[in-house]
């Protein structure tokens, strides 16, 4: 079983295989099987387990000839804050490994991660679990374990300066306020990497800016911002495909 995955690319769906060899292994070892059938239980069984692996094969073979890119989406960990406005970093990436059916693990520091390819490019997709406020801890140990660039990060992060349902793209600049950009502009001493900020901003004046972030999205709020979620996550692979300048290009504009 093959599956389109983003652009050119194709590769069998590992958890469509574990699944197909999971029902497959209970046939076989049903009663009612004759010895006609059974006979090729064993040989599809190690074809499906070879599919699995050669998957993930594929994947890291990518991943160590070509050079990665990193897309990291800024937010807190824990159940309490999902579906906050600070974790909305986050929801990006969760939707960006939905549609790749990729899954986040543990990686090689205080973060968890997912390695995806688009149209043949390959993206290491990063949640930091250090909390908002230390965010640059991950993401230069995530920097210095795979080996990429400056120029091949991205940040996708909440603003409290752009007004809800709006997105910037950024190929440099200031933290603007938001504490986990400004705490990895201090870890890496630059601020000339790239950043994706979704617009959070209410039409109305804030008494608390750190409760009003850390705060949940209302009915409303959330129909706007699953409104623009498939359009940020377009954004964050157009960076990943094309560059910082091809991505600005197409998104800094309101949709027609």
């Amino acid at each position: 079983m093959y599956i389109h995955v983003s652009g050119s690319f194709h590769f069998p769906c590992a958890r469509t295989l574990v699944l197909i060899q999971s029902e497959h292994s209970k046939e076989c070892t049903g009663k009612k099987q004759n010895a006609k059938q059974n006979r090729w239980c064993f040989p599809l069984s190690l074809a499906i387990l070879y599919a699995i692996a050669y998957v993930q094969f594929r994947i890291d073979e990518t991943c160590n000839t070509k050079a990665m890119k990193l897309v990291v989406g800024l937010g807190n960990p824990e159940k309490r804050h999902e579906n906050t406005r600070h974790n909305i970093g986050f929801e990006v990436l969760d939707e960006i490994a939905r549609t790749h059916r990729a899954g986040f693990g543990s990686g090689k520091g205080n973060f968890l991660y997912a390695k995806i390819l688009h149209r043949g490019e390959p993206v290491i997709l990063l949640k930091p679990m250090t909390y908002m406020n230390l965010s640059g801890h991950a993401v230069v140990a995530a920097m210095q374990f795979y080996k990429i660039g400056i120029a091949d990060i991205l940040v996708v992060c909440d603003d409290l300066n752009i007004p809800l349902g709006s997105i910037r793209l950024r190929s440099k600049g200031s933290a603007g306020g938001q504490n986990g950009l400004k705490h990895i502009i201090q870890c890496l001493g630059r601020g000339d990497f790239a950043r994706l900020r979704i617009g959070i901003a209410p039409a109305h004046p804030l008494g608390s800016y750190s409760s009003f972030v850390l705060g949940k999205f209302s009915s409303e709020e959330r129909k706007t911002i699953d409104e623009i979620l498939p359009r940020c996550v377009d954004a964050a692979l157009d960076f990943a495909s094309n560059g910082i300048d091809h991505a600005m290009n197409h998104f800094n504009v309101k949709p027609v």
